[in-house]
């Protein structure tokens, strides 16, 4: 059974707590402060490899079986058709920080409940040394 985290649950490399930080001093999405004022943060060397970091690419599953890769990305480099997803889209926030395994759960501006359960992480930055992204 998949594991249903709360914000305090998440874990953060510092490098993408601070680049998060500046995106919320210039105004964006609210629900990022719980993540940030609760979240583990850890150096980018030390974050576990099944945790989803910015530039992680995903596998999840939602409730009716479906499966998408979703990449998480900064707001400039967002491309839904394509599957990279902004970190301040309800979706992408909902996905940072978590482990494999866990619940993603998120409400659309439309007021819709969604949830995936993270399926698998096919690519971390940090996991291939890459702790600059």
């Amino acid at each position: 059974m998949a594991n249903v985290l709360s914000l305090n649950d998440r874990t953060l490399t510092e490098l993408d707590a601070v680049r998060l930080e500046r995106l919320r001093r210039q105004g964006a999405a609210l629900r990022m402060d719980d993540l940030l004022d609760t979240a583990s943060v850890v150096p980018s060397r030390d974050v576990a490899p099944d945790v989803v970091t910015m530039y992680s690419q995903v596998l999840v599953r939602d409730a009716q079986g479906g499966e998408n890769r979703l990449t998480l990305c900064y707001p400039d480099d967002a491309e839904p058709a394509q599957g990279f997803i902004s970190v301040l889209s309800p979706v992408g926030l909902a996905l940072l920080g978590l482990h494999v395994g866990s619940v993603a759960r998120w409400q659309t501006p439309d007021g819709t409940q969604h949830s995936a359960e993270i399926v698998a992480l096919l690519f971390q930055p940090e996991a291939s040394g890459d702790y600059t992204t």
